[in-house]
């Protein structure tokens, strides 16, 4: 089994969906303090920052949280897979000895209009979205194509969208708390065929933080510090059209975490999953490896993916598809989520018995163009 890269030593995820009262610079503040103080630790003690797409860079955020000691520097956007990523650039940068206390954070506030939704457009957007090929219908395309190659049925993508509604009917601070049934979500309407209403996530405000430490620094907090065993990123795009829509980059990141891990999918005990649309979440646990491709519809059955005792616990706060999803950037909270699990601080109700080893795996722009992926392996304590 690999050995431990680096620890997780505090995280904080951002309490509100619809911040209107404050600024996004009062945002960060609130997010960096809650990280550092479930960690123990102070702003002098940061010496990485870690973050994306930031009004002014992360100079200015390094500036604004007061942090003047950093050594080690990162504002790499990858998407909905930035904060996974993200997890494994602060693990390498302590391992080369870059730096021993790293803050990742991400905050925005779309609703309100501020954020990384201002951003330029990528070059290609205008030719594309003059022929319809806007990023939802770029998830439909997938779908479809997965339907067409595998008999995949809306009912079967629904029951991914039950899942993280029953999740989030526990979270008190979810944006949509209400449970909904299979016929619910075909019901709900359409966005873009065959996705409809529900099965695209949520656009919300907040954000959040993770502090990762030194073994050395972790040792020092007497507190439970879950470990980060593998990281691994790509992306996948048309390639000139030599590709299969139904086939994303976990089918390299996948692999690839579970190889530094010495891991298998068996072994993972949760799953937090990005899910920007229900077609995201059934292709990526076919390309990680727990189930074979084409084999979701039926894997995702007979409450697989709820907690507490489904063959495959996922998003147990109600995922970007009914809890949070602030600004595009699904990674972060998919983070935090895993970390509560493994801490044994998830909601009672849903709480993994005897929860080891986590998977976070992210994705980000769009699976029908071009994608990038993330994926992490965590682990609760010392391993052997």
């Amino acid at each position: 089994m690999g050995r431990v890269m680096a620890r997780i030593a505090g995280a904080f995820e951002h309490p509100r969906r619809n911040i209107p009262d404050r600024s996004l610079e009062s945002v960060y503040l609130e997010i960096a303090a809650g990280a550092l103080a479930d960690a123990g630790l102070a702003p002098s003690d940061v010496d990485a920052l870690i973050t994306s797409v930031v009004p002014g860079g992360p100079l200015s955020l390094a500036e604004l949280l007061g942090l003047g000691n950093l050594r080690h520097i990162d504002g790499t956007d990858l998407g909905g897979a930035t904060y996974v990523s993200s997890l494994g650039a602060a693990a390498r940068a302590i391992q080369a000895g870059r730096c021993k206390v790293a803050l990742i954070i991400h905050a925005g506030l779309p609703r309100q209009g501020i954020g990384v939704r201002g951003a330029p457009p990528s070059p290609t957007l205008p030719f594309e979205a003059a022929h319809g090929s806007t990023l939802i219908a770029q998830y439909a395309l997938v779908a479809r194509r997965h339907m067409y190659e595998y008999g995949t049925r809306r009912e079967d993508l629904a029951q991914i969208k039950v899942a993280a509604a029953y999740h989030a009917s526990f979270n008190p601070h979810a944006l949509l708390r209400d449970r909904v049934t299979v016929e619910e979500v075909i019901d709900s309407p359409p966005i873009a065929e065959p996705l409809h209403r529900l099965d695209c996530c949520v656009t919300t405000d907040g954000g959040g933080a993770i502090v990762v430490v030194s073994e050395e620094i972790a040792a020092s907090l007497g507190k439970p510090c879950p470990g980060i065993l593998a990281q691994a990123e790509t992306v996948r795009h048309w390639n000139n059209g030599n590709l299969d829509l139904t086939v994303t980059g976990a089918s390299r990141s996948g692999p690839q975490a579970f190889e530094q891990a010495g891991l298998t999918p068996a072994d993972i005990d949760y799953v937090s999953i990005y899910d920007s649309f229900t077609i995201t979440v059934l292709t990526a646990l076919e390309d990680l490896g727990f189930c074979a491709k084409g084999e979701g519809a039926k894997f995702v059955q007979d409450g697989a993916l709820q907690a507490p005792h489904g063959r495959l616990p996922f998003n147990t706060d109600g995922g970007g598809l009914a809890n949070n999803h602030p600004d595009r950037r699904g990674g972060m909270i998919r983070s935090i989520e895993a970390v509560r699990q493994l801490r044994g601080e998830a909601h009672p109700e849903l709480q993994v018995p005897d929860c080891e080893f986590a998977l976070v795996h992210g994705s980000g722009f769009s699976l029908g163009s071009r994608a990038s992926a993330s994926t992490a392996i965590l682990c609760r304590g010392d391993v052997k």
